[in-house]
């Protein structure tokens, strides 16, 4: 039953359908993996962010386990008052050494730790790429914080706003390091120089670098050899390559303690819970141990785009694993995926306004565990819907 106040709800769902924009939000009946199970079927999987494959690793499933026997299911609390326990604390001095920096505080996810952050920095002036993620344009909302929205990974454009806004005591500069949409990097490096120009604080958000860049998949800082705190200030997320569900922020003793004290989200929402710590540590000595897993992710995706491309795909300006298909209109994009699924390959649509209009696009994440039999049915599926479809 709809009541007559919920309308403007059923309005705006029609005008989605019709545009080729509503989610259809599937739900998973099996481990993540190369393949999933949907509605009963077993679909390659080409939508997870399980970079490394560790979602469903042996070791992170016996590691959450034991934990449960020591200190149960849940923290009981916040972690300002009676819920940091030494396991917490255990995920924090690997996160730092993973990273390289002083210290790290673990939060519940990575959208959480922007929420965390930006808020408690309480800059005068906030300097943010374009394109950045929902999660950062939220946390800057937050803010009263006068904002400037600098030209996608121009760093001259970046220049010319810490120029305008350069008598703002506080300034911080806010950037993905790898941007979900595009999978284009950021040039962290340039964005530290001119920072260091205008003494603003540069802030990171490394989603998508974790497991993926630099040796180790260590991340952005170790891919531009930025060791030395050049990053003031690092967002991290244990939900995506690291397999498990978290987020955390890496920098300086001083920003960690500063955090502890202003941090919302950690004064004032409970803590992970101990059997996902418990994973997320050992999905990081996995990776410290050994780089197979980042090598075999950069191989899978290496192939599957140039494939993509050889097909007379058009796959963007991406640097990274991500791998956008360009389509252009939502609701063919959105066709494009139906089909997909038809054929057995899980590819989801993605439109405004995620990304802007007329860029709708089919967005593949590639994983390490995908084997080359599992890439060629999705280079094939996406070949045949394409030439359904008269996209290529």
């Amino acid at each position: 039953m709809v009541k007559p106040k919920q309308e403007f709800m059923v309005s705006e769902l029609n005008r989605l359908r019709e545009v080729g924009l509503y989610n259809n939000i599937r739900t998973i009946q099996s481990p993540q993996g190369a393949w999933l199970i949907i509605d009963g079927s077993k679909v390659l999987n080409l939508c997870s962010n399980n970079y490394l494959g560790l979602a469903n690793h042996p070791d992170l499933i016996f590691e959450a386990k034991k934990i449960l026997d020591e200190f149960g299911v849940g923290p009981g609390a916040v972690r300002s008052i009676a819920g940091t326990m030494t396991l917490h604390k255990d995920l924090e001095r690997v996160l730092s050494d993973f990273k390289g920096v002083e210290n790290s505080l673990a939060l519940q996810s990575g959208f959480v730790a922007n929420q965390a952050v930006i808020p408690a920095i309480d800059a005068d002036a906030i300097f943010t790429d374009y394109l950045n993620h929902a999660s950062i344009i939220d946390g800057v909302r937050l803010t009263k914080a006068k904002r400037f929205i600098y030209e996608h990974n121009s760093v001259e454009d970046l220049a010319a706003k810490l120029e305008e806004g350069k008598d703002a005591e506080k300034k911080l500069i806010i950037s993905d390091g790898v941007f979900s949409m595009d999978g284009d990097i950021a040039p962290v490096d340039e964005i530290v120089k001119v920072a260091d120009e205008y003494n603003a604080l540069v802030m990171i958000d490394d989603a998508h670098g974790e497991g993926v860049l630099g040796a180790h998949g260590r991340g952005i800082g170790d891919h531009f050899n930025l060791h030395n705190g050049e990053i003031d200030i690092e967002i991290g997320t244990l939900s995506k390559a690291i397999g498990v569900v978290g987020g955390f922020v890496a920098g300086s003793n001083v920003l960690i303690d500063y955090l502890q004290q202003k941090g919302r989200p950690f004064l004032f929402s409970s803590a992970l819970t101990p059997p996902d710590v418990a994973a997320a540590i050992a999905a990081i000595k996995i990776l410290e141990k050994d780089d197979t897993l980042v090598k075999k992710l950069w191989e899978n995706a290496k192939y599957f785009q140039k494939a993509l491309k050889d097909i007379g795909f058009d796959t963007g300006k991406t640097q990274t694993p991500i791998t956008p298909i360009m389509i252009g209109e939502a609701k063919v994009a959105s066709d494009f995926s139906k089909k997909l699924l038809q054929e057995g390959i899980f590819a989801m649509s993605i439109g405004f306004p995620t990304v802007p209009k007329g860029e709708a696009r089919i967005r593949a994440m590639l994983s390490a565990a995908h084997e080359k039999e599992d890439l060629d049915k999705g280079i094939a599926g996406f070949e045949k819907v394409g030439k359904q479809l008269n996209i290529i």
